[in-house]
């Protein structure tokens, strides 16, 4: 086991891979991460999915399976997406099972197109999770404005949401509300309250939208003030009356994910994040190069204050320099919708390239 990797694991904060390839999978990659990486679960978005089926063939005989069936591009992404899924989570299983069901997670994101759809975004999510037959299974959900109501109704019916591109503190306590909400509407009609949730707060992003509008010694320090003040926030929600009712009634806090965990800045630490980042009852999921990183030079560091630490004093010398943190916030958000939105064109117009090349003829081996 590595030592860096389970220093943060015995911590209790729990580290996630940030990728999903085929290769990943039927290589044993993800299962050597699982027993010497202290990796406990798994995020992808379009972004990833994108990547993996548009590079090398791994995919080709699937896409062309499915393409002889009739269904459609995005049809045979979600059958590729729900493969590779399904697989993972069964490799997760054991680590769910012997969590009582906190850990052990994979990550679907549902179509970013339903972003601003939200009856659109609770029927794909039932749809998805339905389909995927697994229990650590989380389907995506962004906390936009329209996505909100959604996660609130998908956490009644029963199905587990990781609340994705989440930028401040006002996006992470609209998204735990939204949580909150659905338990307590649960709990009123006699369901259960363990339906899980996490809230995925985007880090370095903020250092890279502001690193042309500031001076240099106020690099990369954004993102890490960002996330000290919502871990402050998720602190003292748990502490708060209404949460301990909740918790009395069985239901499972809904953790902060750190995502956006790779360094973008090549001038610093390609660990940065992952060392700032420590904090218990936390997740880090981590890009693949960023995770063998950490494990081969990662220094860990010290623990993320439940105060909020020097997050204010950070965040108003930022205020000085003109960044406007909450303008910031609703603009990431927006840009991160196109993004994925982007994305998932791109990881479309990929199967419709693949499904129109003839599939390779098999050939077999003559008789000698």
């Amino acid at each position: 086991m590595n030592t860096n990797t389970q220093t943060l694991h015995d911590l209790g904060q729990r580290l996630w891979l940030d990728n999903i390839t085929r290769d990943l999978l039927t290589s044993g990659t993800l299962a050597r991460y699982i027993a010497d990486l202290s990796v406990t679960g798994l995020t992808s978005n379009p972004t990833i999915f994108e990547k993996a089926i548009g590079s090398g063939a791994s995919y080709d005989d699937s896409i062309h399976r499915l393409a002889a069936r009739g269904l459609s591009d995005e049809d045979i992404f979600f059958e590729l997406a729900l493969q590779d899924l399904t697989q993972a989570a069964d490799l997760f299983r054991p680590v769910f099972d012997a969590s009582d069901g906190a850990d052990g997670w994979v990550s679907l994101e549902v179509s970013p197109l339903l972003a601003a759809d939200t009856a659109g975004t609770i029927c794909a999510a039932a749809q998805l999770h339905a389909r995927a037959g697994r229990p650590n299974l989380f389907i995506k959900i962004p906390g936009t404005t329209e996505g909100l109501p959604a996660i609130e109704q998908c956490i009644f019916d029963g199905v587990p949401i990781n609340v994705t591109l989440l930028f401040s503190r006002q996006h992470y306590l609209a998204a735990a509300e939204s949580y909150l909400r659905g338990i307590e509407r649960r709990i009123d009609v006699g369901l259960s309250a363990k339906v899980q949730s996490v809230a995925s707060l985007f880090v370095s992003r903020w250092d890279v939208a502001v690193k042309q509008e500031i001076a240099p010694s106020f690099r990369n320090r954004l993102g890490i003030a960002v996330a000290m003040r919502c871990y402050k926030a998720q602190r003292e929600l748990l502490a708060s009356e209404r949460w301990r009712r909740l918790a009395a009634a069985g239901a499972h806090p809904q953790r902060l994910l750190w995502a956006s965990t790779g360094t973008k800045d090549p001038a610093e630490r390609d660990t940065l994040y992952v060392e700032a980042l420590g904090a218990p009852e936390t997740i880090n999921t981590i890009p693949e190069p960023t995770l063998l990183a950490f494990a081969d030079h990662g220094r860990p560091g010290a623990v993320m204050p439940v105060d909020g630490g020097y997050a204010e004093p950070v965040l108003d010398e930022f205020r000085r320099e003109g960044v406007d943190a909450e303008a910031l916030a609703a603009r990431l958000q927006r840009e991160g919708v196109k993004a994925f939105s982007k994305s998932w064109s791109g990881l479309l117009a990929r199967i419709r390239e693949k499904r129109s090349v003839p599939e390779a003829p098999t050939t077999k081996e003559q008789p000698q």
